[in-house]
């Protein structure tokens, strides 16, 4: 299996560990792998008032880089610029908010998931709809 076939399949396993962890806690998975040019949001879920875009980032235990860490500045924009393309085909009237999960991985599964609610904010930057 090539570097990048096996970092998808981890990225997958987090990803599918946070999906039931949000549907544990009452949201519903509206869609998984949004892609505009560019990337990818990883989930959009609706929870109670919030529309969800969860940045998920699926690591080793004691990884250099967190998750949250990972997710910056440009990752941020490009997050917000994705949603934004969201909304325009999915028009709702929900709250956006933008999260970060964490999956650490080992032996071939997701032990913990360290999850931050609205981790960034599109506030200061440029945007059509949110």
């Amino acid at each position: 299996m090539s570097g990048s076939a096996n970092k998808r399949q981890t990225g997958n396993l987090g990803e599918d560990a946070v999906c039931a962890y949000l549907v544990q806690r009452g949201a519903e998975i509206l869609c998984r792998n949004f892609t505009i040019r560019g990337g990818e949001i990883d989930i959009i879920a609706r929870q109670g008032e919030w529309l969800l875009f969860v940045e998920v980032k699926t690591r080793r235990p004691g990884a250099v880089v967190s998750g949250a860490a990972a997710v910056d500045a440009k990752k941020q924009r490009f997050l917000i610029r994705a949603a934004e393309q969201y909304l325009l085909k999915n028009p709702c009237d929900l709250q956006p908010r933008f999260d970060v999960a964490e999956a650490e991985y080992t032996g071939g599964f997701v032990r913990h998931i360290e999850y931050l609610e609205n981790a960034f904010d599109a506030t200061g930057y440029a945007t059509q709809c949110l």
